[in-house]
């Protein structure tokens, strides 16, 4: 689980709750036809703008930034020498038996002992790395879609609010409270965008960034075990991949 999303929901939702708590009572910040507004208006503007499918498909994906910790690109290093280690010594073939976790590293190795060309290997890999990536794409936009949305219909809600207000100016007591009702629907869209859609959005980016590197890096470790490099060649290879910082020794020479 990644303790940062969840840490980061819980502490921004408490800060709120508890300013809220500070200035006034709880129930004065809450108005259900506002919810509705803001609530409704998003997720109906988030169906026209995208498939059903798509919304769905993307709901799924969004728990990655909650469950999902992304494999370190050190362990695949690790792996990847570890496994050149034995084609070096025992030959591609022996490959086969290796127990491998990694679905696409699993596929890599297999085409590799099949023998396949290189060229197809990383035509193939290439292929599937760009269509995740597009797919990924997909949910990040629906995320910043509804980023967009949400403070939108926040000022719909205002606006509507403001005119009902306007309509009883006769009663000069009732001005006060339907104008907090009337940013009710601001403030609920600003925390939906700014505290939910978009940071979520961005960390299914980051999350997304991540997989890319550590598919690039198991197409690249995969070619040049197919190809027979030394696995110290390969693992210097590969740490090109790494910040300076997190490859050894030459890191600390190039702090």
């Amino acid at each position: 689980m990644d303790l940062g999303t969840v840490i980061g929901l819980v502490v921004g939702l408490v800060l709120i709750i508890s300013a809220i708590f500070m200035g006034g009572s709880l129930g004065a910040f809450i108005d259900i036809p506002s919810v509705f507004i803001v609530i409704g208006g998003t997720v109906a503007a988030t169906m026209v703008r995208f498939t059903v499918q798509d919304v769905v498909n993307t709901l799924k994906v969004a728990t990655k930034a909650f469950l999902v910790k992304t494999q370190p690109p050190e362990e695949i290093i690790q792996e990847l020498v570890a496994l050149s280690n034995i084609a070096r010594k025992e030959g591609l073939l022996k490959l086969e038996k290796q127990p491998i976790n990694d679905p696409f590293l699993k596929k890599a190795i297999m085409y590799c002992v099949d023998g396949h060309e290189a060229d197809f290997i990383q035509e193939v890999l290439s292929k599937e790395i760009d269509l995740t990536i597009e797919r990924h794409g997909l949910g990040q936009g629906i995320f910043a879609g509804i980023g967009d949305s949400a403070p939108a219909f926040g000022m719909i809600g205002t606006l509507i609010g403001l005119v009902n207000m306007l309509g009883n100016m006769s009663d000069p007591s009732s001005i006060g409270p339907s104008m907090a009702v009337a940013l009710l629907t601001t403030l609920y869209g600003a925390v939906l965008a700014n505290l939910i859609a978009i940071p979520i959005g961005d960390k299914l980016k980051r999350r997304s960034q991540e997989e890319e590197l550590n598919k690039k890096l198991v197409v690249e470790g995969v070619l040049g075990l197919q190809k027979g490099l030394n696995p110290r060649i390969l693992e210097e290879l590969l740490k090109t991949f790494l910040p300076p910082k997190k490859r050894g020794g030459e890191g600390e020479e190039e702090k």
